[in-house]
């Protein structure tokens, strides 16, 4: 058996172990019982987005956003899509700056929207602008490592 990955609950935000083997068999939260991979990009604030980065084993891929941002709102379909094709490999998360100001300024978010891979709690890769949902894909599988 492979060693276990440690995966950060979409729901409640309990760290859960799941093997690397297990992650294809739609694993659920030791706590909550809720799917810990369900498609869907994850709507975090910055407490949450915090414990994600740094106890998440898998890669997490943000997309930081505001409501009020044209460009954010096309690109959100695109992004829900890439959710289905990248996870369980990737968590794809959203963190609307204009609630969580103060994660986009300790991150020098400086346009929205903005695509941020983090490995191992670093972030590895940025690109701003939208995208579409297979230059998402493309994009976040090149620079996972």
């Amino acid at each position: 058996m492979s060693d276990p990955l440690h995966i950060v609950c979409p729901h409640c935000h309990t760290n859960n172990r799941v093997a690397a083997t297990a992650l294809g068999a739609a694993p659920n939260c030791g706590k909550c019982h809720q799917p810990l991979f369900t498609g869907h990009p994850v709507e975090l604030d910055e407490a949450a987005f915090d414990k994600h980065i740094a106890r998440s084993q898998v890669p997490v891929l943000v997309d930081f956003w505001a409501p009020w941002c044209g460009p954010c709102r096309m690109m959100a379909p695109a992004f829900e899509q890439a959710a289905r094709a990248l996870e369980p490999d990737m968590r794809l998360v959203k963190v609307n700056t204009e609630v969580a100001q103060n994660l986009a300024a300790r991150l020098q978010i400086r346009s929205i929207p903005t695509l941020a891979l983090f490995v191992g709690g670093n972030e590895v890769a940025r690109q701003p602008g939208a995208m579409g949902a297979s230059d998402i894909v493309r994009w976040a599988k090149a620079r996972r490592g």
